[in-house]
Parts: structure tokens; C-alpha cells; sequence
């Protein structure tokens, strides 16, 4: 292990407590977890790309949403798998440590702008109608797509940059099962408050600034519902938004637990909670989410299996 270098080649990553014996319960659990977050998205990502019935700006934002689970999940979940099988540390380069970072900052804040998105899509669609298809056409729907990662890749290329360009030269062993910023900073000999802060405030920025117009959109949304004067009226409104406020509530509280702390160096048990919650969770749930309590996506799909099967038949 590293004592008393200046500079590290690689990480160490302790991944969860207890002896290797232990870890087969967590790792058939969160196998079965990744297992599930890639098929359920895959599903949804095939069923709205094949059905034209859900050729709609809410299912184009869904798809686009299950490919960045996909993504966020893959950038950690099966690293911490490996890990779980291995007797003893994993050993991560340095280079691969940052990419990982960097993926899952970019991914994530990809994935909170298209929330946002989504979000507004709803505001449109339940209090302004007769505009929704004008305003949410496919032109604005390609351009939330495209700018939500591009923005999102580069407001975090600093974040990942100030992270890495700090001196490592207390230890190089990581208290987590990937390369959690938070960990990285207290393996950190420079002064890193300044740094901190600056990140603190971007969080805030992203998060809580996306957090305000999703909260805004659902208290118009929930004031217009209500006065929807019958009750199927207000039954059906209400469907096609409960499941994107579940998944609102459960990804911006994740990420507010995680992130939006003026002291990034939160103790370990604690950012791997959290961190479980937004890698592995939260990806797992989507599909169910979105998809349960959606009659017109289950007709689609069941629509689309019957073809599969006449394809596979014939």
C-alpha cells in the first residue's frame, strides 16, 4: 500500500464490510437488481422505438431516460460485482478512476436535465393542451435529447478535472465500491475547502436548480387536475403523472442526500447508501415506475410481444 508518495497510479477500493463469505448475498442481490434495470429498460427502449402508438414526446423522453439508466447503472454496478467476487481489494488505475467519475457525474446530470424536461412536458400537456403539440414538437424533443448530455458532459468536465489534480498521498484506498468523489477528497493532502465549495455550489446550481421548475410545473399540474370536473377525468390526469413524480421524488432526494453538502467528505457508510440508491435503485425501479399503472404502454407491449411471437413462429 502507499505511505509516503507524492503522487498514485491506483486506487484500492475496500467495496462493502464483512468477509468474502458474506458477500455472496449482496452480490446475488444486486446482481439480480442489474439483471432487472437491464432488461426492464431494454423493454421499455423497444417497445416505444416499435410501437407507433407511443410515438409521443412523453414515451420519446422515457426512452431516452431508460438509455441513460442503462448507462449510470453500467458505469459502477458491474465493477462492484467483480469486486464482490474478489478476494481482497480491487485495484483501480487512476485513468479509470477518473473516467469512472466523470461518466457518472456526466450521465447523472444528463439524466436530471432530462427530468426536468419531462417535467415541463407534463406542465404542457395537462395545463396548456391545445399548445402541447405545437411547443412539444419533434424538433424541441430532439433538441432536449441532444443538449441534455452535451450540457451535461461539459458542466461536469471541471468537477472531474479539480477531483484529479489534487495530490493523493494519505493512503490509496478508497472506502466505497467505486471512486466516489467524496472518498477521493479525503485521500486528498492539498487544502481542498476551496474546492469543496466550488462544488457544492454547482450541485446546487444543477440540482435545486432544476428542483424549483419541477416543483412549480407539478403544483400548476396538481391545481389544474383538481379542477377537472369528473372523477375519471381526474383519475386519468393523474396517471399519466404520479409515475414521473415518484421517480422526481426518489432521483432529486437521492442526489440531494449525495451531493448538495458543504462537506463533500460525508463518512463512508453514508455515501454508499446513498450512492446505492441512485446506481442501483433507482435504475432498477424505473422500469416498474413508469410502466405498471400505464395501460397504454402494457397494450403496446403486449403488441409488441405478440409480434415477436409471429415473427419467431413463422
Amino acid at each position: 500500500m502507499l505511505k509516503n508518495y507524492s503522487s498514485v497510479t491506483e486506487f484500492y477500493l475496500l467495496g462493502f464490510p464483512g468477509s468474502k463469505e458474506l458477500h455472496s448475498v449482496p452480490f446475488a442481490t444486486f446482481f439480480f437488481f442489474y439483471s432487472v434495470t437491464l432488461i426492464g429498460n431494454m423493454v421499455i427502449i423497444l417497445t416505444v422505438c416499435v410501437d407507433k402508438r407511443l410515438q409521443s414526446p412523453m414515451y420519446f423522453f422515457l426512452g431516452h431516460l431508460s438509455v441513460l439508466e442503462i448507462l449510470i447503472t453500467s458505469v459502477a454496478v458491474p465493477l462492484m460485482l467483480w469486486g464482490l467476487l474478489l478476494p481482497g481489494m480491487q485495484a483501480v488505475s487512476l485513468s479509470a478512476c477518473c473516467v469512472q467519475l466523470y461518466l457518472y457525474l456526466s450521465l447523472g446530470t444528463s439524466e436530471l436535465l432530462l427530468i426536468g424536461a419531462m417535467a415541463v412536458d407534463r406542465y404542457m400537456a395537462v395545463c396548456n393542451p391545445l399548445r402541447y403539440t405545437s411547443i412539444m414538437n419533434s424538433h424541441t424533443c430532439l433538441w432536449v435529447v441532444i443538449v441534455s448530455p452535451v450540457f451535461g458532459f461539459l458542466f461536469q468536465i471541471w468537477p472531474a478535472y479539480a477531483t484529479f489534480h489534487l495530490t493523493f498521498c494519505k493512503s490509496n484506498v478508497l472506502d466505497h465500491f467505486y471512486c466516489d468523489r467524496g472518498q477521493l477528497l479525503k485521500l486528498s493532502c492539498d487544502n481542498s475547502l476551496f474546492t469543496e465549495f466550488i462544488l457544492f455550489l454547482m450541485a446546487v446550481f444543477i440540482i435545486v436548480g432544476l428542483m424549483i421548475p419541477t416543483i412549480v410545473s407539478y403544483t400548476y399540474i396538481v391545481s389544474t387536475i383538481l379542477k377537472i370536473p369528473t372523477a375519471s377525468g381526474r383519475r386519468k390526469a393523474f396517471s399519466t403523472c404520479a409515475s414521473h413524480f415518484t421517480f422526481v421524488v426518489i432521483g432529486y432526494g437521492s442526489c440531494l442526500f449525495l451531493f448538495v453538502k458543504p462537506k463533500q467528505t460525508q463518512a463512508a457508510e453514508y455515501n454508499r447508501v446513498a450512492s446505492l440508491m441512485v446506481l442501483v435503485v433507482n435504475p432498477f425501479l424505473n422500469p416498474f415506475i413508469f410502466t405498471l399503472r400505464n395501460d397504454k404502454f402494457i397494450e403496446a407491449f403486449r403488441n409488441v410481444m405478440k409480434r415477436c411471437y409471429q415473427l419467431l413462429k413463422d
